[in-house]
């Protein structure tokens, strides 16, 4: 077993409050960003390579991270999202014998700062109570004032544009370039196990970046349109918004998840808001309206749509809300091939409850296909 000296550390929160921890292993360092929690028992390195985490302070609510190591294809992006991370124990040594090396060793290969030995029951009761706010985690634990002043200047989430962060700086193809379908995917923040989700389903996919065009995308000539999850504010995404606008006017499907759950929102002129503290869990219970049907779901994200809203459009309909505080978590267009959902389908980690979303955007792009050809 391995053990080595840690160095004392500190989470500064926006508002002044301290909680004590060490370092992971004898490293020093500093990190900003958003204090947020996982509820997840599993799925850690599926979680911190999550784009829609960027710039994020994650910490995880199970006692126990690093158990299982970490394995180089178990991860949802090019590396790791998160700003840094805050955990109760830290296990230095893995117990999966397929795993590919401890966590501690793929952190160090992403130059992730750590930190452990934190009351994380009372720093999660405390978001709770107190909300989602900036924070820092440092080494620098006699520069109090120094790091209040630095955690002064980080940007709120609020009003915070991420998706060109994480996003593909240009377009690629994921799939067989024979499959029966093509799909434009625009990328916000796209975990792979969506992509994967797709493809297994006999989609040819193009992935384009966060402000690509309407009529770029639709040059590429697809059966159907998908704008992926991704971190920050969804007010700020005026382009993604726009050609939102123009793919529901085209006519041709269109699924969205998370952050493009909200984009389709905003391109029906429905507004969304920052949460409390918002979702982050693979064990979100969500009811199903169409079907009375109850699901459990992975959810990730800060930002949801305004309700009121939603219920008083037109030509929107609530498909799905969230049991715990009743918020939109699904909704769909009145005679249009256009639905999104506030949760990850692909589950990654988490349950399979909702892998039917993927099934039923396909099966509009049949019955879409069926009506062009009739015309």
């Amino acid at each position: 077993m391995k053990y080595q000296a840690k160095r004392k550390a500190l989470i500064l929160l926006a508002d002044g409050t301290i909680f004590y921890g060490k370092s992971v292993g004898d490293q020093q360092g500093t990190a900003f960003g958003e204090v947020c929690f996982n509820t997840g028992m599993t799925g850690y390195q599926e979680i911190f390579t999550d784009p829609s985490y960027f710039g994020q302070l994650m910490v995880t609510t199970n006692a126990h991270i690093g158990n299982y190591g970490a394995k180089e294809e178990e991860v949802e992006s090019d590396g790791v999202k998160i700003a840094g991370l805050i955990c109760k124990n830290f296990s230095y040594v893995y117990s999966r014998p397929d795993a590919d090396m401890s966590l501690e060793a793929f952190l160090q290969k992403s130059n992730l700062f750590a930190i452990s030995d934190v009351d994380t029951r009372a720093l999660v009761s405390y978001i709770r109570d107190n909300g989602a706010m900036n924070a820092v985690i440092s080494t620098r634990v006699d520069e109090i004032d120094a790091l209040k002043k630095e955690l002064e200047e980080v940007p709120s989430m609020e009003g915070l544009e991420l998706a060109s962060k994480v996003s593909t700086r240009e377009p690629y193809y994921v799939g067989d370039e024979g499959a029966e379908f093509r799909i434009a995917a625009l990328d916000i923040g796209i975990k792979k196990n969506i992509l994967r989700n797709l493809a297994k389903r006999g989609a040819y996919i193009k992935v384009f970046p966060h402000d690509t065009d309407f009529k770029t995308l639709s040059a590429w000539e697809p059966d159907g349109y998908f704008i992926s999850n991704g971190p920050g504010d969804p007010e700020p995404l005026e382009s993604a918004v726009a050609a939102a606008r123009e793919i529901i006017a085209s006519g041709k499907p269109l699924f969205g998840i998370c952050l493009g759950h909200q984009v389709i929102a905003r391109a029906n002129g429905v507004s969304t808001y920052k949460m409390h503290h918002g979702h982050r869990g693979i064990n979100h219970p969500v009811k199903n309206l169409l079907t009375g049907k109850g699901e459990i779901t992975s959810q990730n994200h800060g930002f949801a749509v305004n309700r009121e809203e939603a219920e008083a459009h037109p030509q929107l309909e609530i498909t799905h809300l969230h049991l715990n505080d009743n918020t939109v978590a699904g909704l769909r267009m009145k005679g249009k091939p256009v639905f999104s959902v506030q949760y990850h389908p692909e589950a990654s980690p988490g349950p399979h409850d909702a892998e039917y979303l993927f099934d039923q955007f396909f099966a509009q792009i049949c019955e879409q296909q069926a009506k062009d050809t009739v015309v």
